[in-house]
């Protein structure tokens, strides 16, 4: 009877070996043989779930579908699913429908599919390095601290496999962000990177900074961001390592909280002027990313957009749905609007002023789902940026423990022994897979509608549906006007020639 538990024991270790080498899966390198678990639970879920509360629908904020689709979908297996959808669509109001036509697109999708911006960042106001983004889709800004280094450097990688751009974050640029991928680079209320010795912006050392680094494509001033609009960024002492610290410019052992609003200017009209310097110093796009509040913000800029020669040359529209940085319950839970809710209040006051073609409207919040992507197209938005459906590409199980920095997978740690079950090698891979098949997807909703390029798709291609089996269009639930979401007739004709096949 002695060799039957040392059988079992030689086992479990050869397995625990296996899982501790092994680089394709974080959960396993991280908790060996009792990692297997997760798999094993989640393999016989959807036989057990007569017998469990949750559904593929009830998780928050990503479904179980929806994380199936992503995890499938980066690995590049079967997405589909099978005997029908089980959402319930008649007696959900607000339910969202595509209204495909009788003659859709027939054009095969390239491999990779490809799907460039219908604008051209920076066009408008003729910057010296304006430029046509590669990618519709590109991963949000998400600085290292709230990520760990391996995270920021599979995402960097895989945003240069996938062609896309990828989002510093307002933590700065860092060396886990020169793998390859072009940026956006993000100047938050800390200026971190660009700071000088009092926390205030220094222009000869963001300068500096923009000279030294090619890949630095754009620069996105953050206003406020979705997970706490109102509040600055906060990187709690638990994950402040001594590399953060030098690079951040901070103390160790204290949280580093940004301050809620900028020093470098105090309001929109001198916003405009800090916009125009940048610009002027360096050649490039300039935008500004903010959650959606007090609409009088954008009604003000739009304004000030159409009487002065001065302004953004993109605009990211973050969702009070949140992501992943750390914030109060409160701020996380009720303040600032939902995106779909908030993007159409802000594009609307460009879209009244006559000044959308000048713009080039990107959506954040929980739009790296095809179905979300395609409603922010229509909405008005020319591209999406994606976060926290790009950690789940890496391996995110939805913990949250983003805070924490116990992150059982390795994506928002900057523990070693954490980060080690997350090989950059093969996670950028499956970053990039999870980009393409967004793409794709995305590309197949547009030609099921009769569209080329998903820029020329409007509300009037959606419904909703509502009680007592009625429906009403996407632009009555929006209050759009016919044609507000659509390019400009010449921007039109640009991108279906840019899509044309050959």
């Amino acid at each position: 009877m002695i060799w039957l538990p040392v059988g079992i024991g030689a086992v479990l270790a050869i397995v625990a070996i296996y899982d501790i080498v092994q680089h394709k899966h974080a959960i396993l390198r991280n908790f060996p043989v009792v990692g297997h678990l997760r798999y094993l639970l989640e393999g016989i879920g959807p036989e057990l779930r007569q017998y469990i509360v949750t559904d593929n629908d009830a998780d928050r904020p990503f479904s179980r579908d929806q994380r199936r689709w992503v995890y499938t979908s980066a690995k590049r297996e079967n997405a589909y699913i099978g005997f029908g959808t089980d959402n319930d669509l008649e007696l959900t109001p607000g339910y969202l429908i595509v209204r495909q036509v009788a003659f859709p697109v027939m054009d095969p999708i390239p491999e990779g599919a490809p799907l460039p911006c219908a604008k051209v960042v920076g066009a408008a106001r003729q910057r010296a390095h304006a430029f046509r983004m590669s990618s519709a889709i590109n991963i949000s800004s998400m600085s290292y601290g709230s990520l760990g280094a391996r995270a920021v450097e599979a995402l960097n990688a895989g945003a240069a496999l996938a062609g896309c751009l990828q989002g510093t974050g307002e933590g700065g640029l860092t060396p886990y962000h020169r793998q390859g991928g072009e940026l956006i680079w993000q100047i938050g209320t800390g200026y971190f990177g660009a700071r000088d010795a009092t926390g205030h912006f220094d222009l000869s050392r963001f300068c500096d900074v923009v000279a030294a680094n090619p890949t630095i494509r754009a620069i996105d001033i953050k206003i406020s961001q979705g997970a706490k609009p109102g509040l600055g960024g906060v990187l709690p002492a638990a994950k402040i390592t001594p590399e953060i610290a030098e690079l951040r410019g901070i103390p160790m052992g204290v949280d580093c909280v940004s301050p809620p609003g900028h020093t470098a200017f105090h309001d929109v009209d001198s916003m405009l002027d800090f916009v125009e310097l940048l610009a002027e110093r360096t050649g490039l796009p300039i935008g500004i990313k903010s959650a959606v509040g007090d609409e009088q913000f954008f009604r003000e800029l739009a304004r000030l957009m159409v009487d002065t020669d001065r302004g953004v040359d993109f605009i990211t529209i973050d969702g009070g749905e949140g992501g992943t940085g750390a914030a109060p319950l409160a701020f996380a839970d009720h303040v600032a609007l939902p995106f779909k809710i908030g993007f159409a209040s802000a594009y609307r006051c460009f879209a009244e002023a006559g000044i959308t073609d000048r713009i080039v409207f990107l959506g954040s919040g929980r739009n790296g789902l095809p179905v979300s992507a395609f409603l922010a197209f229509a909405l008005g938005c020319d591209g999406v940026n994606v976060g926290r459906e790009a950690m789940l590409a890496l391996g995110c199980i939805q913990a949250q423990r983003c805070h924490t920095g116990r992150c059982p997978t390795g994506v928002t740690t900057n523990s070693r022994w954490r980060q080690r079950g997350l090989d950059p090698a093969l996670k950028s891979v499956r970053c990039a897979n999870y980009i393409e098949a967004l793409r794709r997807e995305l590309l197949e909703l547009t030609h099921a509608c009769g569209e080329v390029h998903p820029s020329l798709v409007t509300t009037d291609h959606l419904s909703l549906l509502g009680e007592s089996y009625g429906t009403s269009s996407a632009r009555e639930a929006f209050g759009y006007e016919p044609d507000w979401g659509r390019p400009s007739p010449s921007q039109q004709a640009d991108i279906r020639a840019l899509m044309s096949p050959g």
